[in-house]
C-alpha cells in the first residue's frame, strides 16, 4: 500500500508542478489585467495543493519533490503557450483549459487505485476538488475571451 501511495503522489505532484509553471508562463504573457490576475491566484491555490501533497508523500515515507517533470504532456502544452502562441489571451487561455482537462483526468486515474490508503486517499480527493476549481476557471476565462475575440 505504501508503495502505491507513494508512486501515485510522486507521479500528481509532477504533474502540479508543471502546473504552476504553466501558470506562471500564461500569466507573464497575458494581455488583460484579468487575465493575468487569474492565473496568478490560480499558480498560488495550486502551490497550496502541491504543498499539501508533498506533506502527504513525506508521511507515507517518500521524500519532498522540488520539481515537475521534464519530459510530460503537461509540461509540453504549458510551454507550447509561450513557445507556440506569443501574446494571445484567448490562445493562452485554450492551452491552460487543455492543462486543467490532462491534470483532473490524471487525479480521476488517481483515484481509481482500490489500494490508497484512507488518509492518502483523502488527500488526493482534497486536491483534486481544487483541480476541479481550476477547469472551471479555465472554462469561465475561456467563454469570457471567445465573446471578447468574438466581437472582432
Amino acid at each position: 500500500m505504501t508503495t502505491t501511495n507513494r508512486t501515485v503522489l510522486e507521479s500528481l505532484i509532477d504533474t502540479v508542478h508543471d502546473s504552476i509553471e504553466g501558470y506562471r508562463k500564461a500569466a507573464d504573457i497575458a494581455n488583460a489585467p484579468h487575465i493575468k490576475q487569474a492565473f496568478t491566484e490560480q499558480m498560488g491555490r495550486r502551490q497550496q495543493t502541491l504543498d499539501t501533497l508533498n506533506n502527504e508523500l513525506v508521511r507515507v515515507g517518500g521524500e519532498l519533490v522540488t520539481k515537475g517533470t521534464l519530459t510530460g504532456q503537461l509540461h509540453r502544452m504549458w510551454t507550447s503557450i509561450t513557445d507556440l502562441f506569443g501574446t494571445d489571451d484567448k490562445t493562452a487561455v485554450e492551452r491552460v483549459e487543455e492543462g486543467e482537462d490532462y491534470l483532473a483526468k490524471k487525479f480521476e486515474e488517481a483515484l481509481e487505485h482500490t489500494d490508497l490508503d484512507a488518509q492518502t486517499r483523502s488527500v488526493i480527493q482534497q486536491a483534486h476538488a481544487e483541480i476541479k476549481q481550476g477547469e472551471r476557471l479555465a472554462d469561465r476565462l475561456s467563454n469570457q475571451t471567445e465573446g471578447a475575440f468574438g466581437q472582432r
